[in-house]
This record gives C-alpha cells, structure tokens and sequence, in this order.
C-alpha cells in the first residue's frame, strides 16, 4: 500500500469520527459509571437482601453469563435452566428492571431530541407534544377493552402516539408553526387524552385492570420481567439505529425551512418521517413503562449544554445519558419510601417539572432553538 493510498485512508478515518470529542466521551463513561452503580443497588434489594459483592458476582456468574439456554430463555421465553438461589433472583427477577429503564430512558432522551429538533423548539418532548398521552390512552384501550392484542402494544402506543402529534400539528398549523403554538396545542391535546384516560378507568369492572391502569398512567417498572425487555428491544433497536444515521438531516432542521430547501432537503417530509422515528422510540417505552413525564425534555437539554448542538454528539450522549437518568430515577422511587415504592414517573415529575419551569424562565424567546 502505498503512502498516499495509507494518508487517504487515515485521512477518511479521522473525519469520520471527528465528531467524537473528550466531552462526550466523558459524558459516556460517566454515565455507564452511573448505570453500573445503580443496577448494582437495584439487584441487591428486595424481599431476598444481598450485599453489593453478591450481586456482583450473582450478575457475573459464568454459568448464567455464558448460558446459551439462559439467553434462549431471557430473549425469546424458552424454559429456563436450573441456576443457583442468587442467580435466580437477580437474572430473573431484578435484572430485567435494570434492562427495561435502560431501555426506556434511551428511547424518551433520543425521542425528546428529535421533536426539539423538527419543531426547533427546546420546550418539545413527547410529554409537552401530547404523543405521550396519545400512547398511554392506546394502550389503557388495549389493556381494558382489547386485551387480546397485548402483544402488540409496541405498535398500538405507535398508532396513539402518532394521531397525538398529528392533532397538534394540525392545531398549531396556520401557514406553519412557531415554537409556542405547538406547545400550546401540545398541552391541548394531552389534557384531551387525560381525561380520556380517566374515563376509560369507569369502564374496567376488574381492579386488577384498574390498579394496571393507574401503573400506566403514573409511569411505573415495578414488577417488570424479561418480557417487557422483549417486547421493547426489536422496537428500541430500530429507533435507536434511524435517529443515530438521521443526525445529518436533523442539523439540517435546525438550520431553518429556507436554508434546508435551499440545500435541497424536502422539509416537511423529512420532518414528518423523522417524527415517525421519535413516535415509536417513545412508544417502545411507554408500552413497557407507562407515561413517564420530563425525561424526553431533561436529557437533551442537558446533553446540549455539556457535548453542543451537533446531533451527531448530541444522539449518542443522549442514548448513554437517558438511561443513567432512568436508572437513578428508578433507585430513588424504589428506596425512597422502602418498603412502598413510588412509581418511578413519580420521581421523574418531581425532577422534571421545576426544570421545565426553570427553561421557561431562562429563556428570552420561548422555545426557540
């Protein structure tokens, strides 16, 4: 190989990861850091207590680590193979509550990116956009009248979650939108689905359903297993994967309507096949968590302050970033009252709705990016 031929190749390489830079590095390992720690204190609470060094190794144990039939059992609900006491509880019971906030988090953080960036609005999240609200009442639907079609939760938050955001779209439009009125109709059409979902509680005859119900409208991951890792991951994975390869055309976004076009991007199309990426990572995690409130909005927010504006950093800090948030959120709902656990949308509501305040008042202009 020649010298140049070498240059050129090292040359390629270098702008193709030029965007990684120490601060989303550091961000990155910080925020696994934080997820290892509180999965640790995660699996090492319950009914059966073990100290921080048996969860470790119950969690790095080789028979189940390294267990064809495990994974065979965990990922697609095969018969599950004989394991010891402590494997058992971890890898079966606490574990998955660890896997499903990690995926729910990601999902919400990268959610809230892509609306704020096809609204070029900072306010925007799928819980202020309603598609939270259109997905939760899809699913209470689901849960009370049609609870036949439960394994298709993931497909029927989607369809909620995208008929929210077209009524706020439709709405806010008036020759196009501006940051305030979708928020606005945002608000309009999450109260809307609210109170419908108040309503749905008048027609579940079983308290079981109704006390489900509550779980969904409050955002909870108390008593979740593998099967919600399974059926939120095919879902996650593919959301995931699109808004990491639409970084480019989401900067574009953000440049304004008439520089995109000028730069040859077909704006509403691009806007709206990006909002389908956004709607179903939301969707993913709210069919196996319920509505959980402000994560959509805090996480990018505060990846932008530490890593900037480009989506490339700004989707990867937030795919790390949304699940430390969910893990810590989950700790603290689960511990904070022991042996009562607080719905985990509790805790996130807590946390987020100061911070939304403190956004509206810091900035001059409402919600413009």
């Amino acid at each position: 190989m020649s010298e140049s031929t070498r240059l050129g190749i090292w040359s390629r390489l270098r702008r193709g990861v030029g965007w990684i830079d120490g601060s989303l590095v550091g961000l990155c390992v910080a925020s696994v850091v934080v997820v290892v720690l509180g999965g640790l204190v995660q699996v090492s609470f319950g009914t059966y207590t073990m100290s921080l060094t048996q969860a470790w190794r119950a969690v790095l144990n080789p028979a189940v680590l390294f267990n064809v039939d495990a994974w065979s059992a965990f990922l697609f609900g095969t018969e599950l193979p004989e394991m010891g006491r402590e494997s058992l509880i971890v890898w079966n019971i606490r574990l998955p509550r660890v896997l499903v906030a990690i995926l729910v988090g990601a999902n919400l953080s990268v959610s809230g990116a892509i609306f704020q960036a096809v609204t070029r609005n900072e306010l925007a999240s799928p819980y202020i956009l309603g598609v939270s609200s259109g997905a939760g009442l899809a699913i209470l639907l689901t849960l009370v009248v049609f609870s036949g079609l439960a394994p298709f939760l993931p497909l029927i938050a989607a369809g909620g979650g995208a008929l929210a955001f077209l009524l706020v779209y439709t709405i806010a439009w008036k020759g196009g939108t501006s940051p305030v009125r979708l928020v606005l109709a945002g608000v309009i059409v999450s109260t809307l689905f609210q109170s419908m979902q108040t309503a749905m509680f008048f027609f579940a005859d079983d308290l079981a359903i109704v006390q489900s119900a509550i779980a969904w409208t409050t955002g909870s991951l108390t008593g979740v297993d593998w099967e919600q890792v399974r059926l939120a991951l095919p879902s996650t994975a593919v959301a995931l994967s699109l808004s990491v390869v639409a970084a480019r055309q989401l900067n574009v976004l953000l440049l304004g309507e008439q520089t995109a076009q000028s730069l040859g991007m077909s704006v509403e199309r691009t806007r709206f096949l990006l909002s389908g990426v956004a709607i179903l990572a939301a969707s993913a995690a709210i069919a196996v968590a319920g509505i959980v409130g402000f994560v959509g909005l805090i996480v990018p927010h505060l990846v932008r302050n530490l890593v900037g504006s480009d989506y490339k950093r700004l989707m990867v800090g937030c795919v790390f970033a949304g699940p430390a948030l969910m893990v810590v959120a989950d700790v603290g709902a689960r511990l904070a009252l022991d042996p009562v656990q607080l719905p985990v949308g509790v805790v996130t509501g807590l946390v987020g709705g100061p911070y939304f305040l403190y956004l509206m008042r810091r900035q001059q202009n409402l919600g413009d990016i």
